[in-house]
This record gives structure tokens, sequence and C-alpha cells, in this order.
């Protein structure tokens, strides 16, 4: 029950409410309570900050509101407000809590108001240590960059529906030579496949952070598998091109020639089948010379898991032969002393291509696909063996639960049989020489 009203001043025109500038509390009339308040001045001569005040009762609380400022919000306007807030107050509103309330929500909606940008430069910052390197990091947040930002960045991901995300996936784009539809899913498949997966990824990370609910739009099962074709059916998957196997002893020769630290490097990633990554950033402190071993840290590695890695003979050779200063830390160094970049044993095989010491457009990577190959055709070890020389997981999850050892001595065979084979004359020289002998 409201009572104690203030009594209602007789009303002023908008005219003579402009006039007001004394400071102090002026009733303006028409509605009881309603109030302009004049403050003095922060310096002499200015105009004295006005501003619109109620004061009512509800029950035996006292409460004064704030309306705004004048002349932004007018005489007309405050009392239309002040109208509808005495409404309120006869019927019980606690008016001061209700605009707590109102103004919290208010800050509590800003707070979610953010856009994809912000989300994706959060998500990429929460995830830094995700990466296995600055390369991958730029390349994750470039896709966004180059697809996604033109056309959703600054929408708010609150916003954010399939429409949307059927535009980027759908925008015309430079793609493969020939390509007859140049939208991006169809133009630039395996691209647009990678981009969505991390729009979704960034949108999971707002929907965890309250800044939107719903369905995630760039979710792909059961949902906009309905809307386009499946990757695989417009681009099949490529495999990194690699040395066959059969040839690989020749490239060998070729190599051992060339004394460069990104020959030795590559020599040493062929031998352990390892990661280009991993190699590059060996350091000498990971090397267990008397046992043969090399223990990658979880930080050197693509799975982020650490890695043992038995050493044949000829991989420790290949160490052996290195400088090694006091102070050193980095085994395959640049000119500088740092890590060699990711495009040095690229390059190394594009000039032996050129010089025509390798006859297939390989690239580094390609060599653990040629050990594999191997492994799986010209040895008995067994599957968990090969897969473990990779680095690769062994067995399902419950037979991995089960069998906790990386299998370490048995894949030391498996390194030295390898090691060996690449010692072994190619097909290619066995011809040549028998082709020699034949002349003679």
């Amino acid at each position: 029950m409201l009572f104690g009203m203030p009594k209602i001043a007789k009303p002023l025109s908008a005219v003579a409410v402009n006039r007001l500038n004394s400071p102090g509390w002026h009733a303006v009339g028409g509605v009881a309570g309603l109030l302009l308040q004049i403050r003095n001045p922060a310096q002499e001569g200015a105009q004295p900050p006005r501003s619109w005040i109620l004061r009512t009762r509800v029950g035996a609380d006292r409460q004064i509101l704030g309306l705004g400022s004048y002349p932004q919000v007018s005489l007309a306007e405050a009392r239309e407000q002040a109208k509808r807030l005495l409404t309120d107050a006869r019927q019980g509103v606690d008016l001061r809590l209700r605009k707590k309330q109102i103004r919290s929500a208010q800050i509590d909606q800003a707070g979610r108001a953010k856009t994809f940008i912000e989300c994706a430069t959060a998500y990429l910052d929460a995830h830094a240590s995700d990466y296995s390197n600055d390369k991958h990091r730029k390349q994750w947040a470039a896709t966004l960059i180059t697809y996604a930002y033109p056309v959703i960045g600054n929408l708010l991901v609150a916003d954010i529906g399939k429409r949307h995300i059927m535009e980027v996936l759908l925008q015309e784009c430079t793609g493969r030579a020939g390509a007859q539809d140049t939208r991006l899913w169809y133009a630039k498949t395996q691209t647009a496949a990678r981009l969505l997966g991390r729009i979704k990824s960034v949108l999971d990370y707002a929907t965890v952070n309250e800044y939107r609910t719903g369905v995630n739009p760039a979710t792909w099962t059961g949902y906009l598998n309905t809307q386009l074709p499946a990757p695989k059916t417009l681009s099949p998957v490529r495999h990194h091109p690699a040395v066959a196997y059969q040839d690989i002893s020749n490239f060998m020769v070729h190599l051992r020639r060339n004394q460069s630290m990104s020959a030795n490097a590559l020599e040493f990633l062929i031998l352990t089948a390892v990661r280009s990554g991993s190699v590059r950033a060996a350091e000498w402190s990971e090397i267990d010379f008397e046992n043969k071993l090399w223990s990658i840290p979880a930080a050197h590695t693509k799975t982020k898991q650490e890695m043992r890695v038995p050493l044949s003979d000829q991989a420790i050779a290949v160490l052996e032969r290195l400088p090694h200063f006091v102070g050193d830390t980095k085994i395959f160094a640049s000119t500088r002393g740092k890590s060699l970049s990711d495009m040095a044993l690229s390059q190394l095989m594009r000039g032996m291509r050129e010089r025509g010491e390798l006859s297939v457009d390989a690239v580094p990577h390609g060599f653990r696909s040629t050990f594999r190959t191997w492994s799986a055709e010209q040895t008995n070890y067994a599957d968990e063996i090969r897969k473990a020389a990779s680095g690769h997981a062994v067995g399902d999850a419950v037979k991995a639960s089960y069998q906790r050892t990386d299998l370490l001595e048995k894949r030391r065979r498996l390194m030295a049989d390898w090691a060996n084979f690449l010692d072994q004359p190619s097909r290619q020289t066995i011809k040549r020489a028998t082709s020699t002998r034949k002349i003679r």
C-alpha cells in the first residue's frame, strides 16, 4: 500500500523549466514527486548539470529514483516515465530494486555481447599450448582471417546461425585449376572442411562461456551434412608424396653426399621415421648415447606425449659427426644457432629433384610413409610394433590399458633392420651395375 505521496505542484511549462538555473530541487508539477535537480557547476560560468528526480514511497520505504539528465530527457518524457513508475509503485513494486536488477541485466548482457573475432582471438589464446609450432597456430588463424572474418567476424556470436555458416562455406573463391564450381566448399574442399571445424570450435567456446545458446550452426553430423555433400566425395584425401621403399637406398646415396645441416637432419629423420618438427627441435640433452636412445619431450611431439626412439648405429653415426660445442642446445641448428626452419628440408629435396637425384616430387613427411610401407611389406613385425615405431597409438583403448609398454626393444630391432635396408644397393643401382658388367 502506497501512502504519504508528495503533493502535485503547479505544472511548469517546458520554457519555465528551461529557465530554472539555481542549484537545488525544483518541483515541476504534472506528477507528484517529479523534480528537476540542479547542481552547482564545476566551473564558474558553466551550464549547471541538471537531471530528473522522482521521490515516492513504497510502503514505509522512501525511494528516490533518477530518470535521466535534462534536456536529453525532455519534460514530457520525464512526466510520462514518472507516471508509469508511480503506477508500479501503487502495486507494491520495489522501484529501486527493479532498477538495480535491470541495470545488472544490462551489464550482464553487455558482457555477453561478443563478436566472432573476439571469441576466436580468446580461443586461440586459451589454446596457445595446443599448437605444435607457431606456423600451425598461424595457419589455424589464417583460414579464419581469410574466409570467416569477412563474413561473420563482426557479428555477435549470439546471432550467428546456419545461414551465416553457409554464406562462409559457399562464398566465391579462387579454387583448383579447372574447377567448375568456384564456391569455397567445392573449389577448396579440404580448406573449407578445416575452416568449418575451426568455426565450430570457436562457437563451442562461445557457448561454454554463455555468449550464445542453442545448436552450434557449424555442426556437421546431423546438421550441415543435410545441406552439403561430404568432403570425401568432392576431394579425395591426397597423401604426402613419398619415395618408394624400393628406391630409397639410391636416394640415400645422393643424400649422404651432401654434408649440410639440412641433409644430416633429413638423414636422421629417415633413419628414425620421426616427424620433421621433432627432428628440427631435437636437443643434445635428449640423446642418451650410452643406451642409444632419443627421449623426445612432449613439447616436441605432435601428439604432446613423450616418446622414446631407439637409435640405430647409423643414426648414432649421424649425431657423432655433427659439430657439438659447449653451450649448444640444438642438434640440427641453423647458422644462427636456432632450429632449422620447416622449409629447410623441403628446399633440400627440391634441389635434389632439380639435379635429378630424386625422381619424384616427394616431401620430408613422405618418408614416414616409405618406412611404414616397407615394414608392412618386407618384414614380419607385428602391427603394434610398426605403429609404435611411427609414434602412433597401439591398438584400441582397452588393449592399450593393459599393454603399458612402448615396445622399445622390439622397435630397436625393427629400426636396426630399417637402417640396414637403407644401406643396401637399390634395384636401380643393381640394374646399372649388372649392365656395366655385361658391357665390359
